[in-house]
């Protein structure tokens, strides 16, 4: 092997060269987002809306049953992800990765669009939680193809030099669909009564949401399918037995680091951004709502721009670094934020502090920029999808009830908890697979020899 090739070897191998991003990457990056917007818009709206869906699919005199009862629904979509990623992924490893990454979003805004249409209980009777059980099973099928697919997609398309900030981007798609969700919610409650909101109004999100799904799907005709896949059809280097069986023999390192990883996304998710402002601001510091609300909304923001920037700073600084500042960074803001509420402290002061700890929730985004490199090409759709569905499903259904059960003994739980996972994420940032992706793993001869061929052509 030439000097060169050992060379091009150590290298991700999953960017086309370093060039400046032109117009074809922004619109590659922007449509790809849309995706990421409407998964977090649906979970958004749908949790926003619970009692009032737990009142019109399960009436009855125990409302508490009736919420547990949806809710128990909207976790079934998580559920459908593992199985619903794996076989998206399956397909785009072998057929193409644009096809299965319109196909996911069509799955998301269909269900989407009926859920705002359905009869209800009063209607069709036992029927209607059944559809809608049906539609968020539907939802949770495609968005464990949406998001390791987009990851990919982008991951591919974007120059060397930009690969953080590609990924980070569209990670930020995502929290911009929490703070959508939000803001929809929020109009249709302030624009309608209680009453009106459970004759009709609360179907407006859910029918918003699916035309904005279809216009995606049509948009994203217009993307064309990643170099990388398209030169390894070409020289027939795609995975040659079944992707996620190569998956689990051969890569059981890359798949440990995105669930670990997936951890760590989860549980700032899910406890800074979707518990704190209900559970935590308003439950034990009663705190008012709108108060909460707006702040985290600021929180909300900052996450965005913090991907973004964690991302940016990944390509400037390197992989360890990015995820060392921007994790340490979550662990010291969060223990300022929660050791700071107190039910007496201005609505400046309690957006301020929560909008510092939601940049540095950004570090979120070094969660995908780790996990799509630690994936060789050919099976990288599958590993992707099959690690991180998987612990997304185990690790978001476990995080509330941990939470919640922790902070019956402190409040500072919420701190405790996103500490621990972001010292596991700094941790994992040292090891080789982690910053220098797929390529610092010691390959097969017969991956070595596809990865030499993909490189001469990109290189």
């Amino acid at each position: 092997m030439t000097s060169q090739s050992q060379s091009h070897s150590t290298q991700p191998l999953s960017q086309p060269t370093a060039r400046p991003l032109n117009r074809s990457d922004y619109k590659t990056l922007g449509l790809s987002s849309l995706g990421g917007t409407l998964e977090f818009y649906d979970f958004v709206i749908f949790v926003f809306f619970t009692k009032t869906l737990s009142h019109l699919f399960f009436p009855g005199d125990n409302a508490f049953i009736a919420q547990m009862q949806t809710l128990g629904i909207f976790a079934a979509g998580y559920l459908a992800r593992p199985l619903g990623g794996i076989i998206m992924a399956h397909y785009g490893d072998i057929i193409g990765r644009k096809r299965m990454f319109t196909l996911s979003i069509f799955l998301m805004a269909v269900p989407t669009l009926v859920i705002g249409l359905l009869p209800t209980y009063a209607s069709i009777g036992v029927a209607a939680p059944l559809l809608l059980l049906l539609m968020r099973i539907m939802q949770g099928a495609a968005i464990g193809g949406e998001m390791p697919g987009a990851w990919v997609f982008i991951a591919e398309h974007t120059p060397k030099q930009r690969y953080g900030l590609g990924v980070g981007t569209l990670t930020s798609g995502i929290t911009g669909g929490i703070l959508l969700g939000s803001i929809v919610a929020i109009i249709v409650q302030r624009s309608y009564t209680s009453q009106e909101v459970n004759d009709f109004a609360w179907r407006i999100p859910f029918i918003l949401g699916g035309i904005f799904g279809l216009i995606s799907v049509y948009l994203r005709r217009f993307l064309q399918e990643t170099p990388i896949f398209k030169e390894m059809a070409a020289k027939k280097a795609l995975a040659q037995e079944m992707p996620v069986v190569s998956v689990i023999k051969n890569h059981k390192q890359a798949c440990l680091i995105t669930a670990a990883l997936t951890w760590s996304l989860s549980t700032a998710i899910v406890v800074t951004i979707l518990m704190t402002p209900g559970v935590i601001v308003e439950g034990i510091y009663k705190i008012d709502r709108t108060t909460s609300l707006e702040a985290n909304c600021v929180a909300t923001l900052t996450l965005t721009l913090g991907c973004i920037f964690w991302g940016w700073i990944g390509d400037k600084l390197g992989t360890r670094a990015s995820m060392t500042l921007s994790w340490g960074g979550l662990i010291v803001t969060a223990f300022h934020f929660y050791g700071s509420l107190d039910p007496a402290m201005s609505g400046f002061q309690l957006a301020f502090n929560y909008g510092l700890m939601g940049f540095f929730v950004g570090a979120i985004a070094t969660t995908p920029i780790v996990s799509t490199r630690a994936f060789p090409p050919s099976i990288r759709f599958s590993g992707l999808s099959f690690a991180y569905n998987m612990a997304y499903a185990l690790f978001g259904g476990l995080t509330p009830m941990l939470t919640g059960i922790w902070l019956e003994k402190t409040a500072m739980a919420g701190a405790y908890y996103v500490a621990g996972v972001s010292l596991l994420a700094i941790a994992v940032a040292f090891l080789p697979l982690a910053y220098k992706g797929w390529a610092a793993v010691k390959p097969t001869t017969r991956e070595k020899d596809v990865a030499l061929q993909i490189d001469k052509v990109i290189g």
